[in-house]
This record gives structure tokens, C-alpha cells and sequence, in this order.
């Protein structure tokens, strides 16, 4: 069983670089990328008589595709992504003139520990570059860690510190439309995604649960038939329209709930008891939405493994034997009913990116499904790049979870 968790553990890695592979081949040719959106916003600042003149020249042009990634074909622009191909870092685009051969430059160089300054760690000196891309200082130290790049055919050479930054150091870039580190931004929605995440996976699991049994031994009876009708409504509405119907209805006419937000305007000032109910009374509407659908899985897979177990001759035998339905149902069968649901208890993972994009727009709640649905309608592509490494890992940590919930829960799995 080691062996196989090891593989499956080993699997995680393809999974992750063929899915981000595709996403990043596909932002690479969509267009209205990044690019296009500074060239636009150019473009709209010189028609409109603002900051004439600033047109994107064919150096900030050049700076761009470098800072975006654009400036290299697919297979190194992606290993620079993903943190094993060196990526230029603080790129000077030096370009030459007809009959210059040498420039002078300027260079940051790195100070000792001891000789930093409140917020500047640097110190700037002076080189001279040549057209052949030589580079030379009076400072040596000044020379450390640079690079240079010629381009014949553009006339200039390009300055460049060679530095493997990128996922496998834990560093997922900038968001392309906030320029913040993609990683704090997701981390910063995460606390509400556990917080609705793990809400939904607890009461999913306390409800659905008894209620499976409930309709298990009440099979066929009036409890059963009005609970798989009102189950079958609700999972026949979709989560979405849901809410809309909810905001519209119970909070925007009757004023019974907050119509956006996770908390209120004055959370801040509320005492403990206070910040505990806001919390709650804003969350009672998306939560319902969010576990709409999974009630009537999660209860009718509980019901059915039952009714099976019920069925099954060892359960027989122990009602022969002077057991009591209780104990026959409770001892016997229930822990074998358990046994499928145990399969979506790997599910635990994704609370931390748990989270509807419809849901999240519909009642306006600042969580990892709004900044989803914000970063593919921005084109924001390092950070999609970013959410979906994060996804594409948690969902393979679950599956892999729930494999060994069954070989905990039913000692007959065995996994080679």
C-alpha cells in the first residue's frame, strides 16, 4: 500500500504540468492579453488629448513582453513560469545607434547586510556596455550577477540579472491587473473560502447523513416519499438561481438578510457576540446554495448503501441470532454503508478554495470563487495560472485522501 500511495503522490507532478501547460499555451494565443490591454490603454490616453506622446515605443514594448513573458517561445517561457529555466530579472533594453559602440549604464548592486538603510538594500553605480554586449565598471562589484543579451538585428543589447524565480520556488509572478504577488491574493481570500467550505462539509455530512438512515428505515413510508420529493426540488434548482431567487425575495424586499457581503459595514465595532451573529446572519443564504445540490447525492448514495447492507444476508443472520434491528443496523450494516461516503471525505481539501463563482457574484462575497471569475474576465493570467495550480493540487490530494479514508474504513482494500 506504500508503494501505491508513493505513486500516486509521484502522479500529482504530470498532472500539474500537463494542466498548466495547456492553460498557459492557451493565454499565450487568446488574444486580449496584458499586451494588448496597455497598447489599448496607449492608445486611448493619446486620443483623448491626455499624456500626449505616450504612445508605447518599441523599447516599452520590448519591456512589456519581457515582464509578461511574451518575449520567449512557449517551452522556456513556461519553464521561467515554472521556476527551472533562469528567468531575466530588472531588464535594461540598451539600443545603440548607428556609429556608437559604447553607452554608459547604470547598475543597482546589492549592499553587505550591515550597510542597508532603512527600505533600500541597494546602491546604484555606473558601467559602460558595448555594442558586443561587453560589460565593464570600476566597481567589480558592481559586475556581479549580470548578464547581457545581444539583439543584431534591433541594434541594442538587453541588461538582465539571470534568477530561477518561479513556482517550484514559491513564486506564482504578479497579478497582471493589481501587480501584487498572486500568491498573497489568493492566500487573502482563503480564510472565507474555509470558512463556507468547511460549514458545507460539516453540515453536509450532519444532515445527510441520519437523513439517509432515516429513509433507509422508513423506506417506502410517508417520510420517505416527502423527503425525496423536497430533495429532488432542491437539487433540480440550480445553486445560482437559488440565490437570485433568495437576495431578491428574502433579503432585498422582506429585509430578513443582508443582500452582499460577508460581514457588515460596522463588523469592526460589534462586540464578540455581535461579529459572531453578523457573520452567521450573513452567511445563512449562500450557504444554503452551496449545499443545495449535495444534499440529495450525499442522501440518496447514504440511503441506498443501506438499504443494500439491510438486505444482505450477514445483517439476516444477526436478527437470527437474537441481535435487535438496532444493533443489526447500527453494528452490523452501518459501518459498511459508510464505506462509499468515506470516498468523498478527500473533498476536505478543496475548503480552502472552496467556492462558487455565481454564488460569490451573486451575493457579492469577496471569497477564491469571485477572484476566480475576475481573473478569467480580466485576463489576468498569472493569476489564473496561479488558482489553478492550487486546484489542480488540492483536487489530487483529495482523490488520494479519499483512497486511504476506504482502505482505513473497510480493512478488505487493499492497494498494490
Amino acid at each position: 500500500m506504500r508503494d501505491y500511495f508513493i505513486r500516486r503522490f509521484l502522479l500529482i507532478i504530470p498532472t500539474i504540468i500537463g494542466a498548466t501547460m495547456a492553460v498557459f499555451l492557451i493565454t499565450r494565443v487568446t488574444p486580449g492579453g496584458p499586451m494588448e490591454r496597455a497598447m489599448q490603454q496607449a492608445m486611448m490616453n493619446e486620443r483623448g488629448g491626455r499624456d500626449a506622446g505616450s504612445s508605447l515605443t518599441e523599447e516599452k514594448l520590448a519591456e512589456l513582453a519581457a515582464y509578461y513573458g511574451f518575449d520567449k517561445p512557449f517551452l522556456p517561457a513556461y519553464g521561467i513560469w515554472l521556476g527551472v529555466w533562469p528567468r531575466e530579472e530588472t531588464p535594461q533594453f540598451v539600443k545603440f545607434e548607428k556609429d556608437v559602440k559604447e553607452l554608459p549604464v547604470t547598475l543597482k548592486v546589492l549592499l553587505p547586510k550591515a550597510e542597508w538603510k532603512p527600505n533600500n538594500a541597494y546602491r546604484v553605480s555606473s558601467a559602460r556596455l558595448t555594442r558586443e554586449g561587453r560589460l565593464t565598471s570600476e566597481d567589480p562589484r558592481a559586475l556581479v550577477g549580470w548578464k547581457t543579451r545581444v539583439e543584431p538585428d534591433k541594434e541594442r543589447v538587453v541588461l538582465y540579472r539571470p534568477a530561477f524565480k518561479g513556482v517550484l520556488q514559491g513564486y506564482f509572478h504578479l497579478s497582471s491587473i493589481y501587480n501584487q504577488p498572486v500568491l498573497e491574493m489568493m492566500i487573502s481570500k482563503m480564510p472565507v473560502s474555509i470558512f463556507y467550505g468547511l460549514c458545507s462539509f460539516i453540515l453536509t455530512y450532519i444532515v445527510c447523513i441520519p437523513l439517509g438512515v432515516l429513509k433507509a428505515i422508513k423506506h417506502r413510508t410517508v417520510v420517505d416519499n416527502v423527503t425525496s420529493v423536497l430533495i429532488f426540488i432542491g437539487y433540480a434548482i440550480p445553486g445560482f438561481l437559488l440565490g437570485s431567487l433568495l437576495v431578491v425575495y428574502l433579503a432585498a424586499r422582506h429585509g430578513w438578510f443582508p443582500t452582499e457581503g460577508f460581514t457588515g459595514e460596522n463588523f469592526d465595532s460589534l462586540s464578540l457576540a455581535g461579529k459572531v451573529w453578523d457573520i452567521t446572519h450573513h452567511a445563512v443564504l449562500p450557504l444554503v446554495c452551496y449545499m443545495i445540490g449535495s444534499f440529495a447525492f450525499m442522501t440518496m448514495l447514504m440511503k441506498n448503501n443501506l438499504m443494500d447492507n439491510l438486505a444482505a444476508d450477514y445483517v439476516r443472520t444477526a436478527i437470527a441470532k437474537g441481535a435487535s434491528f438496532r444493533r443489526a443496523v447500527i453494528g452490523h450494516a452501518m459501518r459498511n454503508s459508510l464505506i462509499p461516503i468515506a470516498t468523498t471525505l478527500g473533498g476536505i481539501t478543496t475548503i480552502f478554495v472552496a467556492g462558487s463563482m455565481l454564488i460569490e457574484r451573486i451575493f457579492q462575497i469577496d471569497g477564491f470563487g469571485l477572484l476566480m471569475i475576475q481573473s478569467i474576465t480580466d485576463r489576468d493570467y498569472p493569476l489564473v495560472l496561479g488558482i489553478l495550480t492550487v486546484d489542480v493540487f488540492l483536487i489530487m490530494l483529495g482523490n488520494i485522501l479519499s483512497d486511504y479514508f476506504v482502505a482505513l474504513t473497510d480493512p478488505r482494500v487493499r492497494f498494490e
